[in-house]
């Protein structure tokens, strides 16, 4: 498969002559790019300037391209700049303030001496830290560095620009205050250590781009030491589309979804979610597969203790074998392994509506168009094709309900849940090409987020004395009244000392 293409602006002053930019555009187009765009910034007596948008393959294709414009008479390259690189300048997000500081009265509400009461306040009862301070919509995003995207263990630092992207998808989709944090450590108790030592300025904690298998020991002490939500997103934000879509896909081929068999390939974070959260809606017959075969107590082979823990709980009819053994009859297959590593004569085997997931990225285990006319849903991680699976469906409207709820862990039934809202979301739509709704579908997190906030409500899985714990909306009314005459009081109380002064 050809590598995604990129965009690249190229600043020329181009002379003012009769079919100078035909010319210009018609070099590029020999070049083998595509120019996009062209705008005029400014311009002088003899010369013109634009900014010349190109689709490059690479960035070699780019330096063919910019040695073409210097080789053409006429036009002046001044500048060259990368459409990614510009969107990360000096970073993707930003600290903001909610109230302005305009003078002493404001200084002495925010600060001091008007900080102090709202410290006693936090110091006699901790809760009121979730009405009095960020923690209630703040949410640390958190990696090693160690599996980062389709780059491997590149370290923290070079993490930071996904750390970031997350962060700004938190806040663009579910308005969460989310920060990223790096921790320079890859020992799994240290690393849970440090996480919990500054986990109390947080309302909940999304664990990034973590390694397997010790993704799985760090979320696990993490869930067992902090009582705020944790949640690793590679595992649980994959399982939960990949549910929705399930859910969607079964409706489609008029099947119950635990009546379907299942076989998932890829046996590392985000495999072992799936696995676990399929068994928790209600699928039974999943049949685990990896680079070794099925994956079953019997076989001698690549059998970790996950691996070990995933062949006790799964593969009900006890087959054993390759994944071929797997694939015949299979109503399902869920793929989060390699590229082209799902051979389209092992997809004739399935079933008659047949339903394929293929999502590694960005060459899937099957590509869409091999697989056309033999299967009935089709589903990748892609933009470029129908029912995208994409964890953005996810992680914004989870983290929006679990601080609404101010909830103190993440459960199984609100996955289901989450899952659920999202499936709904494609309602009387529902067709082959779309089991879910696009990732910039503004009516998913409020979905998500309610049906996530409702069970961990209905589980107890909330804060005591938190606002979201309260039951009822005249409860939630008379909580809010009583934090405004709090306001009110301090308000009152230092502005007229901080005048004095």
């Amino acid at each position: 498969m050809p590598p995604l293409p990129q965009r690249i602006t190229y600043r020329v002053a181009v002379e003012k002559s009769p079919g100078m930019l035909g010319a210009m555009v018609t070099a590029i187009d020999r070049s083998g790019a595509e120019v996009v765009a062209t705008a005029r910034t400014s311009e002088q007596r003899h010369v013109v300037f634009r900014d010349v948008t190109v689709e490059v393959r690479d960035e070699i294709h780019a330096d063919e391209v910019a040695a073409t414009l210097v080789e053409l008479e006429g036009v002046e390259l001044l500048a060259i700049t990368d459409e990614v690189l510009a969107a990360h300048d000096r970073g993707k997000i930003r600290v903001e303030v909610t109230r302005e500081v305009d003078g002493p009265g404001d200084l002495s509400l925010v600060y001091t001496p008007g900080v102090a009461k709202v410290c006693r306040i936090i110091a006699d009862n901790p809760v009121a830290a979730y009405r009095l301070t960020i923690k209630s919509n703040a949410v640390a995003v958190i990696t090693d560095g160690s599996a980062v995207l389709g780059l491997g263990d590149i370290g923290p630092l070079a993490s930071l620009p996904v750390m970031e992207g997350k962060a700004m998808l938190l806040k663009s989709f579910g308005d969460v205050d989310a920060y990223p944090i790096l921790v320079d450590e890859q020992d799994p108790d240290t690393f849970v250590d440090t996480v919990a030592r500054i986990a109390g300025g947080f309302g909940g904690i999304n664990l990034e781009d973590i390694s397997a298998p010790r993704c799985f020991e760090i979320e696990g002490k993490l869930r067992q030491r902090l009582d705020i939500p944790v949640f690793h997103d590679d595992q649980h934000g994959t399982a939960i589309v990949v549910l929705s879509a399930l859910m969607n896909a079964a409706k489609v081929v008029d099947r119950e979804l635990g009546s379907l068999r299942v076989v998932v390939q890829g046996i590392g974070a985000a495999g072992v979610a799936i696995i676990n959260l399929l068994r928790a809606a209600g699928i039974d017959d999943i049949v685990p597969v990896d680079i070794d075969g099925i994956v079953e107590p019997r076989r001698k082979a690549g059998l970790d203790p996950i691996r070990r823990r995933v062949a006790k709980q799964t593969n009900p009819r006890e087959l054993s074998g390759d994944k071929a053994v797997a694939l015949e009859g299979a109503d399902v297959f869920i793929g989060v392994s390699g590229p082209n590593t799902l051979p389209l004569e092992l997809v004739r085997t399935m079933s008659e509506d047949r339903i394929v997931f293929a999502m590694a990225n960005p060459t899937p285990e099957i590509h869409p168009d091999v697989a056309r006319g033999h299967v009935r849903v089709m589903a990748t991680g892609r933009s470029d094709f129908p029912n995208q699976i994409n964890n953005v469906l996810a992680f914004p409207g989870l983290f929006r309900g679990l601080l609404d709820a101010a909830a103190t862990a993440v459960t199984d039934e609100m996955k289901v849940a989450a899952a659920e809202g999202i499936a709904s979301i494609v309602g009387d739509d529902l067709a082959d090409d779309y089991i879910v709704p696009s990732p910039f579908d503004r009516s998913v997190v409020p979905v998500v987020a309610q049906a996530v906030a409702a069970t961990a409500r209905a589980q107890g899985h909330v804060r005591p004395g938190s606002q979201g714990s309260l039951e009822t909306e005249t409860e939630a009314a008379e909580q809010q009244a009583a934090q405004r005459a709090v306001q009110r009081a301090i308000a009152r109380q230092f502005s007229g000392e901080a005048h004095a002064d």
